[in-house]
């Protein structure tokens, strides 16, 4: 009788025009940093976990930069409100870790969240970046990217270049800037990042030494050493080519992406996360190669360093809401949607199994170049190649674009500028050591 007469209610609230409550789901908020077409990606990703069950509710959020978005994040946190995923660049890496009470660490809300977490199955050089000492795994590797070459190959065939055989070293890159030049390209080469391009993965690709301390990771006592007679050389060598025109710099951060995928400039060291830009937007045939190198460095190329960003877990929230955390993370490491991930996108597959269903599937014969970020960074690692993570990177980062715009500016030269990275920088270090102890 008892159930007839629920029956009866639940039928009388229908007719009246109102619904019985359904089973609230648990938001997960997610904060990013991804905006155009990598933002519909994102977005993708959440609809695709969204309707895949009836748990959880991810609901991305779009937080400007990444250093705007980390920012916020830290206000809101001190709030009492901040997200609980929050995506990262790796310049942050170092800040987060030992942002103490702030985040809970991957491992930690895997583990609680009764998910099967398996490190070993990420990338060594991707995953090993996102490790503390101890073993143990602090955020969930995402976009991880690298720094690679991309050349027009148009204009390479309009310049009387070999469009199949893109410059390798850093004198065949000034030898086919000035070919380009004298074809009437008014942009032969340009770079973004350019503290990440031209120092950190320069630094990687060259086996030499960013930082002391094996660049930060044994300790924070890390001081620059980015003034090093490799790092001058290259920088003079920047510094003549922006002189004649064969180096034209296009701004801070990746403002340059634009001009790439243009067609304005001819030739680029950019995130491989632009490749997906490319593939979209482009209306000219491109190739992708390794970063340049100078041949008569010793162990030059070693390997490439990561760039992208991770996904870390903020402290503080209920279970119910680890739980959909650790289910979602979970969903992106999985083969099938890790390898979309990458072949969309262009950033790295995070996960061993991701790159062999990718190969499998023939993409890399399909899509030539796509292999070139992840060929620079299977490569084993050595103490001065494994990455950097150093801390107030964001700030060091800054400080290098405001000293080598100075080089392009003519206002000093190439070793006045990486002095003073130096000097800046390591007070930088000196006051997060002090802050850290």
């Amino acid at each position: 009788m008892r159930f007839k007469s629920l029956a009866l209610a639940g039928a009388a609230l229908m007719t009246l025009g109102l619904s019985v409550p359904a089973h609230a789901q648990t938001e997960i908020q997610w904060w990013h940093s991804m905006g155009g077409a990598l933002g519909e990606w994102v977005t993708d990703l959440a609809n695709q976990f969204n309707a895949s069950q009836k748990e959880y509710k991810v609901v991305p959020t779009f937080k400007g930069s990444y250093g705007e978005s980390m920012t916020a994040a830290i206000a809101a946190f001190r709030a009492g409100n901040a997200p609980d995923i929050l995506q990262v660049f790796e310049v942050g890496t170092a800040t987060m870790m030992y942002s103490k009470g702030a985040i809970k660490p991957v491992a930690e809300v895997m583990k609680q969240a009764g998910v099967n977490f398996d490190p070993n199955a990420y990338v060594p050089a991707v995953a090993g970046y996102y490790t503390a000492p101890n073993g143990q795994m602090l955020s969930m590797p995402f976009n991880s990217s690298t720094a690679v070459f991309y050349y027009n190959k148009d204009a390479f065939k309009a310049a009387g270049l070999d469009p199949n055989k893109p410059p390798k070293t850093w004198p065949e890159v000034v030898l086919a800037a000035g070919k380009l030049k004298a074809s009437g390209s008014k942009c032969p080469f340009t770079t973004s990042w350019i503290s990440w391009t031209q120092l950190e993965n320069f630094s990687a690709w060259h086996n030499v030494l960013f930082s002391s301390l094996n660049n930060g990771f044994g300790g924070l006592g890390t001081r620059l050493e980015v003034n090093s007679p490799l790092h001058l050389r290259h920088f003079e060598n920047l510094a003549n080519m922006s002189k004649q025109g064969l180096f034209v710099y296009k701004g801070r951060d990746n403002a340059a992406d634009a001009t790439v995928v243009s067609g304005e400039c001819a030739m680029a060291t950019a995130s491989a996360g632009l490749l997906g830009n490319l593939k979209r937007n482009a209306k000219f045939d491109f190739g992708v190669s390794t970063l340049p190198y100078y041949p008569d460095v010793p162990g030059a190329p070693q390997n490439s360093v990561i760039g992208g960003a991770s996904l870390w877990v903020m402290s503080g929230k209920k279970p119910e809401v680890y739980k959909g955390v650790g289910e979602f993370l979970a969903y992106l490491a999985k083969p099938e949607v890790a390898a979309a991930s990458h072949q969309r996108t262009g950033y790295l597959p995070v996960t061993k199994a991701a790159y062999e269903l990718t190969e499998k599937s023939g993409f890399y014969k399909k899509n030539p170049g796509a292999e070139v970020a992840v060929e620079q960074m299977i490569k084993k690692t050595t103490d001065k190649s494994r990455g950097i993570r150093i801390g107030n990177f964001l700030q060091v980062r800054t400080i290098a674009d405001e000293e080598t715009e100075g080089i392009w500016s003519g206002k000093q030269t190439p070793k006045q500028a990486l002095d003073n990275i130096v000097k800046r920088g390591n007070e930088q270090l000196e006051r997060f050591q002090k802050a850290n102890r």
